[in-house]
């Protein structure tokens, strides 16, 4: 529920009438993103259409010619592909309040974004936006969750929405709009979108009763935890897989005192409820019965868990999933990110989704090229099946030829359009030429894991120096039972193998011994967990502390290891 839904007690997630109301427009909008699909060229031609004809007059607009383009040939002549770095000067200028700089539209509010550099970047979002690209995808992302686990909207209490985070003051631009990330902003109220609120967001957790430091985001999962034991949760949302897998951890990190507040009636010391004994002596048998706390002991009638399923959550999940239950279904996420979406599941596919044809204009450029200003681009229909792709998109809201970062990779093409998947971030490790990406890792890793029926909970590597001196990968893995040293050989073999497999630059390095043999590090099975808190510890928000496979900085390769061996 938004800030505005719930101070004006109405719209409310227990009212029928606003449940129907949601049900049917979420249903909409994925039927009409089905429908689009059979004419995909089309809806991405009107897409171009549009945000030239509407940007036309902006100062981004008039130096770039948007007025005299017609066709995506000229678009692409006309408008160099740009990184949020290049970008930055007319979004600081719409940040400081200068009108028709990017849009013809005036930014209501700017998604903060970090991406996996830590950078907060100001991305500018606009009515237009909202209406054309943002909520049609938005909507029709719930549709396979409540239409398979329509219980799941059975009470406001039945779904436990970790990134939802609203904040009473938000931080502003020096234009005094919000600079907030996308679960923070209140959509109802500033885009006049009644719906908007996702499942989870009329929880009676949702906005914390109590007072906490708005920074504190530990202390404020801490309370969502420890009110959430006392309700009936049938899904976990959590969009960053990490903050999925950290969730069983904080589970008994905090057991003792989330028992303490429960019987006491409690929220950190602060009078809540009456006491609840009762609950106080289940909850205590639990852990006294199976020697650990699971979210499916928490929650028995647990059903689903929506999150990203792709990139390192991959290795991870499987194990995961469970912790909340055997019979618990991984729904992901859409491939999208703060600046635009992606791709959005239609159906219960375990990875994929079907581009949004009619958000964005979308160019690929394949991974393994370099992208550059003038990288040559295709269209979606151009796309080959099992290969991976740097993502640029233009919508209206004032993104042009933007490369984010990310690369998708092509599942199939179905219903008119290709189904992708997160593949990662497209950065590389390039100690000595060899151009070793996130996804080509993962897969190897996969490969590795799957030769010899092996675990991981989460695995990191850097580059370092062997005992000759070579740069070689060291692998630092936490796994959920040990490992023996045959083990370890043949993992370490199968890796290598399926790396050089992967990356021609990696094989090449290796067999011209520029790049030495791959090492392993064991971890104790929390060490990423521990990490991963110890990061949101520093005040940053939990949505944004993601999984980082390449760690080459000294500072955070040592956070993570230090004291952490197995």
């Amino acid at each position: 529920m938004t800030t505005s839904e719930q101070r004006e007690g109405v719209g409310s997630w227990a009212d029928p009438e606003r449940l129907a109301r949601y049900r049917e427009r979420v249903f909409h909008e994925r039927a009409v993103l089905r429908d689009a699909c059979a004419d995909a060229a089309g809806a991405q031609r009107r897409v171009l259409e549009a945000l030239l004809s509407f940007n036309a007059g902006t100062a981004f607009g008039r130096e770039h010619g948007f007025g005299r383009i017609r066709t995506l040939e000229e678009f692409r002549a006309a408008v160099p592909i740009r990184d949020y770095g290049a970008l930055a000067p007319w979004i600081e200028r719409a940040a400081a309040g200068e009108a028709n700089v990017l849009s013809a539209d005036r930014p209501e509010v700017f998604f903060t974004s970090s991406g996996t550099t830590g950078a907060h970047k100001k991305i500018p979002v606009t009515p237009g936006f909202m209406r054309t690209t943002f909520f049609p995808f938005y909507f029709a992302a719930w549709a396979p969750l409540i239409e398979h686990f329509p219980d799941v909207l059975a009470s406001p209490d039945a779904v436990l929405n970790l990134k939802h985070d609203p904040i009473a003051a938000p931080p502003v631009t020096a234009s005094g709009h919000p600079h907030v990330g996308a679960s923070q902003a209140d959509l109802g109220t500033t885009f006049g979108e009644p719906l908007s609120a996702e499942p989870g967001t009329g929880a009676p957790w949702a906005v914390l009763p109590v007072p906490v430091d708005p920074g504190d985001h530990l202390e404020k999962m801490y309370l969502r935890l420890r009110m959430a034991v006392e309700s009936d949760v049938r899904c976990v949302i959590g969009i960053n897989p990490a903050m999925v897998a950290a969730l069983p951890y904080q589970l008994n990190q905090w057991w003792p005192r989330i028992v303490q507040d429960v019987r006491d009636g409690t929220l950190a010391g602060h009078p809540h409820t009456a006491p609840n004994p009762r609950r106080a002596v289940e909850l205590a048998e639990l852990a006294r019965r199976h020697g650990t706390v699971r979210p499916a002991h928490v929650w028995p009638r647990m059903r689903a868990l929506f999150c990203w399923t792709t990139g390192l959550a991959s290795l991870y999940l499987p194990r995961l999933r469970e912790e909340f239950g055997a019979g618990v279904t991984l729904l992901p996420a859409p491939v999208a990110a703060s600046e635009g979406p992606l791709a959005v599941p239609l159906d219960r596919h375990p990875t994929a989704g079907s581009l949004v044809a009619t958000a964005a204009l979308y160019e690929f450029v394949d991974a393994d090229a370099e992208l550059t200003a003038h990288s040559a681009t295709l269209r979606p229909d151009e796309l080959e099946p099992g290969r991976d792709y740097h993502v640029v998109f233009s919508h209206i809201g004032g993104l042009y030829r933007y490369a984010g970062g990310d690369v998708a990779r092509v599942l199939d093409h179905r219903d008119g359009v290709p189904r992708l998947q997160y593949a990662g971030r497209g950065s590389l490790s390039d100690a000595v030429g060899e151009r070793l990406r996130d996804a080509q890792t993962v897969r190897a890793l996969t490969a590795a894991l799957a030769a010899s029926g092996l675990e991981l909970r989460n695995v990191a590597c850097r580059v370092r120096p062997d005992a000759t001196g070579t740069p070689a990968y060291e692998f630092a893995l936490a796994s959920p039972t040990p490992w023996s040293d045959d083990e370890d050989r043949r993992f370490l073999a199968d890796l290598d193998r399926a790396l050089g497999e992967e990356s021609p630059g990696y094989l090449h390095a290796r067999v011209e011994r520029r790049l030495g043999s791959p090492a392993l590090r064991h971890l104790h099975p929390d060490a990423f967990l521990r990490d991963w808190q110890t990061t949101v510890a520093t005040g940053v928000r939990p949505t944004q502390v993601k999984d980082r496979l390449f760690r080459q900085d000294a500072r955070q390769w040592q956070q993570l290891t230090e004291g952490a061996d197995a």
